[in-house]
């Protein structure tokens, strides 16, 4: 709004310098250039004198320039000093409002880096409403995340301040995905160094890299490029299986989910088998696989496979019977 009315305000301002040049120019007979600064000095009121004596016409057109013209040009610069001093407010408030939101981040993913795979996972967490917040240093990107309106801190991810800045210490995850292996390694070992049961998902644009970032202390490592290739001779081999995986996992055309769920220990659950637990019966869950505490997986388990305390069960079903589900597992 304040800036339709400053667009309009110049314009007519713009009007009163044409009209005086005009009016000078014709009734005056001014060349076009001491027109144009005859009207200049007049909205001005600098108390120049008359380029030329006036005639009573000409003093007629400098009464009508100096009424409309200052007053136009104090709106003018009110206008312009209100839009500049609302726009530095704006961003410092905006800052601030910032700052309290990443202080009260908890059991949250960092993302670091804002490129191609960064934007991604930026995506998929906002579509299922996990918080997150992103580090990114560089000016277009920063700018991106405005206009997406996540939540961003501005800084170098290899250094400890900006880690634990974006809230490391509470942090659920952390996601490296800037372009460089290099960098993806020292934020690995950077927030390994300041928490080391923090979870750490890493890109690696080359897969020779993938062992060094394992090494780096990287829970988990993704060669986006690799997988793509992959995935795409699956599609070539398997269109159909692909197609409904897409469908569970990520579209949602079927009302699906294919997601996993920690078995805490005062789960009434625990100690029960998968058909005396009645997961099928009373939430509509398929169970896929069990991830068992010492990392070992028992995929498709039988009906007598047992449910341990801080197992992770791997189920499909509809979104609202695996929340259902998580609520009974916990």
């Amino acid at each position: 709004m304040e800036f339709v009315k400053l667009r309009i305000s110049l314009f007519l301002l713009c009007v009163i310098i044409a009209f005086g040049t005009i009016g000078y120019t014709t009734i005056e007979h001014m060349a076009v250039f001491d027109a144009f600064y005859m009207t200049l000095i007049t909205i001005s009121t600098v108390g120049f004198s008359e380029i030329t004596p006036l005639s009573q016409t000409g003093r007629v057109i400098t009464v009508i320039i100096i009424v409309s013209g200052i007053s136009l040009l104090t709106y003018t610069l009110g206008q312009i000093a209100k839009v500049i001093i609302e726009g530095e407010l704006y961003k410092l408030m905006g800052r601030r409002k910032l700052g309290k939101q990443i202080a009260e981040l908890t059991g949250h993913y960092i993302v670091c880096g804002f490129g191609r795979i960064g934007m991604v996972i930026c995506e998929e967490l906002a579509a299922e409403h996990i918080p997150f917040i992103v580090v990114e240093k560089q000016g277009e990107k920063i700018e991106q995340l405005e206009k997406l309106e996540y939540l961003y801190l501005a800084g170098d991810a290899t250094a400890d301040e900006v880690l634990l800045q974006a809230g490391l210490m509470h942090a659920k995850g952390l996601a490296t995905a800037v372009s460089s292996d290099a960098d993806n390694v020292f934020i690995t070992l950077t927030a390994k160094g300041l928490k080391p049961d923090i979870f750490v998902l890493s890109r690696a644009a080359d897969l020779q890299n993938e062992s060094k970032l394992l090494r780096a202390g990287a829970s988990r490592v993704v060669c986006p490029y690799n997988m793509g290739g992959a995935r795409m001779a699956q599609i070539l081999q398997k269109p159909t299986v692909v197609d409904f995986l897409d469908s569970a996992m990520m579209s949602g055309d079927l009302g699906l989910k294919l997601e996993e769920a920690v078995v805490q220990p005062t789960s009434p659950l625990v100690g029960k088998t998968i058909v005396t637990s009645n997961l099928r019966r009373d939430f509509g869950v398929i169970i896929v696989a069990i991830k068992k505490a010492d990392n070992g997986m028992i995929f498709n388990p039988g009906p007598q496979a047992i449910i341990d305390p801080l197992d992770v069960i791997v189920a499909i079903g509809k979104q609202e019977d695996m929340k259902r589900m998580r609520r009974a597992l916990a």
